[in-house]
């Protein structure tokens, strides 16, 4: 799934103080020679610029000398066969997979060369392959929720719509993680969109905010009209996934900075050159969280944000 500041539907852990002492200064000394690191970006889109320059930056900053050879798919998956031979022809020693399309095609086919991956929504696009490690989109659903107890402080009653082929484990997580947090959730599955409506209004009168999770099925375009609408017409704000949707009349969303997003790709591809296996590397989530606020949409929803939080988003849109 490729991923742009379009919705997810169409995504705190940072790496370790010592071991990233360590690589500062052993890095320079550990990769000897120039590597040659094969790029594979998925979508023509800023996100996957603003990565590359990020993951560009955390290698010259260790001291590592690389070639980048960079391959554009421009949304086609068919050219991803092509890439990836040539990255074998060309000796890479490393590639970094951008966007689903990419990473998906590199852990298909590709064995014997180390990958790391990023802009990709979680680490089932990895099919956990042992060549294979990434920096996901998706946060821990303790994260969102979290932050939504920062920013609503009021609403305790959380209603979620999902479709349980896609995101049933993590709904589960999020159960567990709300009760710790004093919160209740709401989980209503939605299997077909027809399903939608009914679903929306079991939540009316239990739910004080809708969260929205990365889901196929129930939040793609032709459902985003009525889940705004219903959000506005019932005063339920519904967190989006990416500041697209809160453009489009979502109270806020989490958000990512892709430039932090490629440092960290670049730190992992560090260890890896100086010989960390990726399979001991975990797939990690963003350790950077921004949010944009709709204060538009706040207002229809007579609510009263705090002035801290206006103070500390990414973006307020009015």
């Amino acid at each position: 799934m490729a991923m742009t500041r379009a919705p997810l539907c169409g995504p705190f852990l940072a790496l370790g103080g010592i071991s990233l002492a360590v690589s500062s200064m052993l890095g320079a000394a550990t990769v000897r020679s120039e590597v040659r690191i094969a790029v594979i970006v998925s979508q023509d889109a800023s996100p996957y610029q603003e990565v590359l320059d990020g993951f560009k930056q955390a290698l010259e900053a260790q001291g590592v000398r690389a070639q980048f050879d960079v391959h554009a798919l421009h949304g086609d998956g068919a050219k991803a066969e092509e890439a990836l031979l040539g990255a074998r022809q060309d000796g890479a020693g490393l590639l970094l997979a951008l966007g689903s399309l990419g990473a998906q095609a590199a852990v298909r086919e590709v064995r014997d060369i180390p990958v790391v991956a990023g802009l990709i929504l979680n680490a089932d696009a990895l099919a956990k392959s042992p060549n294979a490690t990434a920096v996901v989109l998706e946060f821990p659903v303790e994260t969102e929720l979290r932050f939504l107890q920062r920013l609503l402080p009021g609403q305790r009653n959380v209603g979620v719509l999902f479709n349980p082929l896609e995101n049933q484990a993590r709904i589960d997580a999020a159960a567990r993680a709300a009760g710790a947090l004093g919160l209740t959730l709401y989980a209503r599955k939605v299997v077909s969109p027809k399903e939608l409506p009914d679903a929306l209004e079991s939540l009316n009168k239990r739910a004080d905010v809708l969260w929205g999770v990365a889901d196929q099925i129930v939040l793609n375009s032709r459902t985003a009209r009525p889940i705004l609408l219903f959000s506005l017409r019932n005063r339920i704000p519904f967190v989006g996934l990416s500041a697209t949707w809160v453009k489009a009349g979502a109270l806020y969303a989490l958000d990512r900075d892709y430039h932090d997003i490629g440092v960290q790709c670049g730190e992992m591809a560090v260890r890896i050159l100086q010989g960390a296996a990726p399979s001991t590397l975990p797939p990690v989530p963003p350790r950077k969280v921004v949010y944009t606020v709709n204060l538009k949409t706040a207002r229809l929803l007579r609510l009263d944000l705090r002035a801290p939080v206006l103070q500390a988003a990414q973006a307020v849109i009015e």
